[in-house]
């Protein structure tokens, strides 16, 4: 995403997610324990334009998401959205749904890694936050649910029919997506839909010890591989390997590659400016 700006100034503040920014780490709280953090209109836009004011600032080298209290996200309010989609007319209900699409795009596009640390209850939306996460760390009280059949509507919501398969095969997901049924974390594992199981109760601070350490790395690297792996789903084999060839090319010229070099020579540790 391009750093250039418009003359409007940073947000200061946001009414529907609470943000620490630390040592290049960026925490994202969804606030609604009471609700399970049940996303509303507002906590959608949210999130999309907090993701674009962050990726453009590039003081942002590593993203947790996280809910509080007892589950990460239990997907849309059924009656702050749900309801009142019932009496919207086809345009609204299209920005809508482009609305919650911009979010997970926004979520592969930033450039940089997004953690989802994720306990409890993830369903529906929340669900496709999570898997639309880099790395998805989670405890033994974590349950992903995709539960947009369960209420009539397709499987394929916010970009699952094209994650999910990509994920954990096409096989899984189409059980995931056509059914509905819980996944446990021990399933979820098992399948690819969890990067790292924890110990209960300490998803959270793993997550942030994952973010920490990307965020000391070279920041340049990891938001080009992360580029490369979404933008290379669809490719044949050779614009794959042409579009590699001419990432490394631009990455040989930049300073970390140069810093690796003369950390070798001195036996030292490199000293990354994710430039």
């Amino acid at each position: 995403m391009s750093p250039f700006t418009g003359s409007a100034a940073r947000t200061p503040s946001w009414e529907h997610l609470r943000l620490d920014l630390t040592d290049g780490v960026a925490t994202v709280t969804l606030a609604r324990p009471e609700k399970l953090n049940a996303l509303t209109f507002g906590a959608y836009a949210d999130l999309r334009d907090l993701l674009a004011e962050l990726s453009r600032e590039r003081s942002v080298r590593a993203l947790v998401l996280a809910g509080e209290g007892r589950g990460f996200c239990s997907g849309g309010d059924v009656d702050e959205i749900i309801g009142a989609t019932l009496s919207m007319d086809t345009a609204q209900l299209l920005d809508f749904n482009r609305m919650t699409g911009q979010v997970v795009r926004a979520i592969r596009e930033c450039p940089f890694p997004v953690i989802a640390a994720v306990q409890g209850v993830a369903a529906g939306a929340g669900a496709v936050l999570a898997l639309a996460a880099d790395f998805r760390v989670a405890d033994p009280t974590a349950r992903f649910a995709f539960l947009f059949t369960r209420v009539g509507l397709s499987g394929g919501d916010m970009g699952a029919a094209y994650l999910l398969p990509r994920v954990v095969g096409l096989g899984h997901a189409t059980r995931l997506l056509m059914l509905g049924d819980p996944v446990r974390a021990p399933e979820a594992e098992r399948i690819g839909l969890i990067s790292e199981l924890t110990e209960e109760g300490r998803a959270d601070e793993t997550a942030h010890q994952l973010a920490h350490r990307l965020a000391q790395g070279p920041a340049l690297a990891y938001a080009q591989t992360k580029a490369l792996l979404t933008a290379e789903l669809d490719m044949p084999l050779a614009a794959s390997v042409e579009l590699d060839a001419s990432t490394q090319a631009l990455l040989m010229t930049g300073e970390d590659y140069a810093e690796f070099h003369a950390a070798f020579t001195e036996k030292r540790p490199p000293k990354w400016s994710g430039r």
